[in-house]
């Protein structure tokens, strides 16, 4: 049993953890407990025999009802061991009280007190998320080298996808951009949004320099920030907005030629399916939140951030994309030079 319910990206950064479980277990049933905001990201993944659908909440075991429905939910499962990447002492202490005799897990600042085998972390060191989460195997003896993110892009998704680009009149080779992200259950993070001024002028730098059409994708909430973009634009341009699960929209960044997004789960997805992938990043450290994947990019100017998780950078009220962030012309280059090389 792997315990991570929410988010995209935390979801997506978890996947070399199913990768090391499934490497060292060849035959075990492995079960994923994961929220219905994240399920469809990982619910057909070839390494995964089942789903714990833990509800709609990012942590469900933080009301008092949703504490004792998990751990029924653990019981029922009669299963020999818990693999927990939630730094929470509830999810520690719902855990403990599963009965599941071999419970594996993060120990952030004694908040792993639940666990029999615990993975010690600094949480104010300056370590990528899926190393962190690799700790947890780790402290199992398992083997976790060569493992990188990893969604399969599944075969229904990809004729999804060509039969939108066909819809759109689009063919690849093509540029799939998406301006929105930053929203999650509990968490509403919109600073981690490059403008829409300096994203449409990315957009059509990176299209022009590049020879190839510009599309733009989001969700259907998305719909104001895509035509934010639009307008800035010297001319429309093909959008997909609403319509598309997480893995149709994944596969369609796949026949891109480059996607470039947010630091959003999302484009930690598309990075995971194996799609050529730059990520903007401003007020969340790359050193942490990086697509951990080997084809990507971070666009991001060096700055100084506020030491911790999201949670410290949410915290940052002072970031400014235009004094702080890199500048449109700044991330083509690095683009281009990446492309290129």
């Amino acid at each position: 049993m792997l315990i991570l319910p929410c988010c995209i990206g935390d979801v997506v950064m978890a996947t070399p953890v199913l990768g090391a479980l499934r490497r060292a277990y060849p035959q075990t049933h492995l079960t994923w407990a994961v929220g219905g905001w994240s399920r469809s990201v990982i619910e057909n993944h070839p390494d995964l025999n089942d789903i714990l659908d833990t509800g709609a909440a990012a942590l469900p075991v933080k009301s008092l009802g949703g504490f004792w429905r998990f751990v029924g939910q653990l019981r029922a499962g009669d299963f020999d061991l818990a693999v927990s990447l939630v730094r929470s002492p509830l999810m520690s202490a719902a855990v403990a009280l599963s009965r599941i005799p071999h419970r594996a897990g993060l120990d952030s600042a004694g908040r792993g007190f639940g666990y029999t085998i615990r993975a010690a972390i600094d949480p104010t060191a300056e370590r990528h998320e899926s190393e962190i989460y690799l700790d947890v195997p780790r402290a199992l003896g398992l083997d976790v080298s060569g493992l990188w993110a990893s969604i399969p892009v599944q075969s229904e998704s990809r004729i999804a996808a060509r039969a939108i680009l066909e819809g759109l009149g689009v063919k690849p080779p093509f540029l799939l951009m998406n301006p929105a992200g930053g929203s999650n259950p509990g968490m509403m993070f919109d600073a981690k949004r490059y403008p829409p001024p300096m994203f449409a002028a990315l957009a059509e730098g990176l299209s022009r320099a590049l020879g190839v059409p510009l599309v733009l994708i989001g969700a259907g909430s998305d719909a104001p920030i895509l035509e934010a973009v639009q307008h800035e634009l010297p001319q429309r341009v093909p959008a997909v907005v609403g319509g598309l699960t997480l893995p149709q929209a994944a596969a369609l960044a796949a026949q891109a030629a480059l996607y470039v997004g947010n630091d959003t789960g999302l484009t930690h997805l598309v990075a995971a399916s194996g799609a050529k992938t730059a990520m903007l990043m401003g007020p969340t450290s790359p050193q942490r939140y990086a697509p951990y994947t080997p084809d990507s990019l971070v666009l991001w100017k060096p700055t100084s951030l506020r030491s911790g998780g999201v949670a410290a950078a949410h915290d940052n009220e002072t970031w400014d994309w235009t004094r702080d962030g890199i500048a449109p012309q700044d991330a083509q280059s690095q683009v281009l030079a990446w492309v290129q090389r």
